[in-house]
């Protein structure tokens, strides 16, 4: 299947960024982000970023005071995730000139566009910095 769920978190456990690609319940929802941000603000940064989570495997790291967290499969391949979540974080650095919590509180829905660039229906459609960076440049066009 790939991603089941990302999150985004602060270090308060406030999520900032849900997209989830299997269906789950809200008052789900709700326990599952906090259970995974139990789970990893309470990890030692000297740890693996990856988890066993219920059936699952979280790829977790931490930027600054937020948590990117991704859930999958348990047979897919970690590093590639964790290369994701890492792109995903250059790309907002680099739109936004060196991202804070702030541009995602404010320009959620940039982030939700971005995110929909670089990731469609729970697969990695595009790997590619200056690919996914062009298509926001294009849609910037389209919008002013």
């Amino acid at each position: 299947m790939g991603i089941k769920y990302i999150l985004l978190q602060n270090r308060a456990g406030k999520t900032r960024l849900s997209k989830y690609y299997i269906p789950v319940p809200d008052a789900e929802k709700r326990k599952l982000e906090y259970d995974v941000h139990r789970l990893v603000v309470n990890r030692d940064p000297k740890m693996c970023n990856f988890v066993e989570f219920r059936t699952n495997k979280i790829i977790y790291r931490r930027y600054a005071g937020l948590f990117f967290s991704m859930c999958i499969d348990p047979a897919d391949n970690e590093l590639t995730f964790l290369e994701a979540i890492h792109l995903f974080v250059e790309i907002l650095d680099h739109y936004f000139q060196n991202v804070c919590e702030l541009d995602l509180v404010f320009n959620f829905h940039k982030v939700y566009l971005i995110l929909d660039e670089f990731i469609c229906g729970g697969e990695i459609q595009e790997s590619a910095k200056k690919v996914i960076l062009e298509r926001l440049a294009e849609l910037d066009k389209i919008d002013t």
